[in-house]
């Protein structure tokens, strides 16, 4: 991520804008974005300050492309860099070495004269000579530990030049979050990965259903409840690239200016085009629940219709989004959750899970490998061996009572 000297953004009309690279605008920075990764391709063993300097010469007769911009370009390269450091102080131990030697021979002067008679040239000579390696040598380690002169190890880089600008526009947004306040979520699909990833950032979050399958979900911290914060917006800038790796959403936030007592919003969606590094999260999180999906299909059994994660069930922090939602035509609503082959404490947690939502008609599906682990399931969990079988669930389903005569 980028830090706050590097962010880009413009304010208007009550809106923060981001700094964004656009092919119409800035096609030409493909050819620039390729030589910055050519740079770091072929740099090993060059120290951070010369590679950033070779990025710099890179916009030297660019007029469109600030500082800040190739400072950022810069920190994006080195995320994904591995430098050489100094981690034993073998740089500190040269110097004091260096410098204890070169002491007698203060102050040193270009040329001799009657007044110094100790050169530079001759007394890094005879330095050298009394560690017994070339001047060259002591110049590259001396001050090896400082960051700017660590060396180029390892480049895992970026899949393309392409790949560079779009981290690049995702990165300005998140760097325009560190100032936010408040994050608000809509969303229609997703919503799992969603919630899971609002809890990975450390954000809590509070969710309201506006309709069925559509959920408004408001994302903060603690502090939040005694005053408005921005303590937690790196916590949000941090969710934006799993964000974006997710469909059928889209975002406010609200962001504090840098004048003081003053506030901005930032919306985003995915019909704004920015892309992540991050794949698309899969629409099952296991094979079991998609052959048992593909297999039902999208015609109603026996007047249920199936719904892939269809429901978001909350009691303060605690969430619970269900692997299937069924609907009857006759209005019965019956979710199911399917538990594969887990730990024991994974098994016992998802068990007091469905107790804590248990005015709802939840319906279990468990391997049996699994469900050998554990005691106290429910009367009606279905239980499978390597598939689960469409007759067994409508089998629980056709028991299924309205939830108004629980």
């Amino acid at each position: 991520m980028l830090t706050r000297e590097h962010g880009i953004a413009e304010y208007r009309d009550g809106r923060i804008i981001p700094d964004r690279l656009t092919i119409g605008r800035h096609g030409h920075y493909l050819d620039h974005a390729q030589a910055m990764l050519e740079v770091y391709r072929h740099g090993r063993g060059k120290t951070r300050r010369e590679l950033h300097r070779q990025v710099a010469a890179i916009f030297a007769e660019e007029d469109d492309c600030p500082t800040r911009r190739i400072r950022a370009f810069c920190k994006l390269l080195d995320d994904v860099s591995t430098y050489a450091g100094d981690p034993k102080g073998n740089a500190a131990r040269l110097r004091r070495k260096v410098f204890r030697l070169a002491a007698p021979s203060h102050p040193l002067v270009h040329e001799a004269d009657r007044l110094f008679d100790h050169t530079e040239q001759e007394t890094k000579q005879r330095i050298a000579d009394e560690l017994g390696i070339t001047w060259a040598e002591i110049e590259d380690n001396l001050f090896a530990d400082v960051m700017e002169f660590h060396r180029l190890d390892d480049f895992s880089g970026y899949p393309d030049a392409a790949a560079l600008l779009s981290r690049y526009n995702v990165a300005q947004v998140q760097v325009a979050l560190y100032l936010a306040t408040e994050m608000v979520i809509w969303a229609e699909q997703d919503f799992k990965t969603i919630l899971r990833h609002a809890k990975l950032a450390g954000l809590l979050h509070r969710i309201r259903q506006i309709k069925p399958g559509f959920y408004e979900i408001q994302l903060d911290g603690p502090a939040s409840v005694l005053r408005r914060t921005r303590r937690y917006g790196v916590f949000m800038a941090r969710l934006i690239p799993k964000l974006l790796a997710c469909q059928g959403w889209r975002m406010k936030a609200r962001v504090q200016t840098p004048r003081r007592g003053f506030e901005v919003s930032l919306e985003l969606s995915p019909a704004d085009g920015l892309r992540s590094h991050l794949s698309s999260p899969d629409e099952f999180d296991s094979g079991v629940e998609e052959a048992f999906a593909h297999k039902w299909g999208e015609q109603p059994r026996e007047g249920w219709r199936l719904i892939s994660e269809g429901e978001v069930l909350h009691k303060g922090q605690k969430v619970f989004v269900p692997d299937f939602v069924f609907d009857h035509e006759d209005g019965r609503r019956v979710i199911m959750e399917v538990v594969g082959f887990w730990t024991e404490e994974y098994l016992r947690e998802k068990v007091q899970t469905l107790r804590e939502f248990r005015e709802h008609n939840i319906l279990l599906a468990v391997g049996e490998a699994g469900a050998k682990r554990i005691s106290g399931l429910p009367e009606e969990t279905v239980f499978y061996k390597s598939a689960l079988l469409i007759k067994d669930v409508l089998a629980r389903l056709c028991e299924a009572e309205p939830e108004d005569a629980r």
